[in-house]
């Protein structure tokens, strides 16, 4: 796949932590409970990538799922990219941002969340940054702009 922010591993490594490019660019984990961004529950604001600063959710999509890393249940319009991830023996829906690529984690759905979706995007605070004020979104490629 490509996206539209190409940078070599050693640029990466050069505006990324060891556990940032760990998480986002060699599809790391970090452990359940540990993140930042997983209890953080905040009336208004946008979380983004952080490798990129690419808005990916706004804090009205984040729910207590108990899982133990921030659960979304819903993300900006074409701010994320899902693929098939089939390692570990199972298929899993993967889901990184469009914009660079960075992992954020996985999709899970019909799990019986009282979400709109009932899907529960489980993303890596590591792979996150949070702004209390809300960014101005840009429509994906393919959307027309209001």
């Amino acid at each position: 796949m490509s996206f539209p922010d190409e940078r070599s591993p050693d640029e990466w490594r050069a505006v990324l932590s060891r556990e940032q490019f760990r998480i986002l660019r060699e599809k790391g984990t970090e452990a359940p409970h540990s993140g930042v961004y997983d209890k953080h529950y905040p009336d208004a604001g946008v979380y983004t990538c952080a490798g990129c600063d690419a808005p990916l959710y706004k804090a009205s999509h984040k729910f207590s799922s108990g899982c133990g890393w921030p659960a979304y249940f819903d993300s900006i319009p074409g701010a994320v990219t899902r693929h098939e991830d089939r390692t570990f023996g199972m298929a899993r829906t993967e889901i990184v941002c469009s914009n660079c690529g960075g992992h954020l984690g996985h999709v899970f759905k019909g799990e019986g969340f009282a979400t709109p979706t009932d899907e529960r995007h489980c993303v890596n605070s590591v792979s996150l940054k949070f702004s209390p004020e809300d960014k101005p979104v840009q429509p994906a490629k393919d959307e027309p702009k209001a």
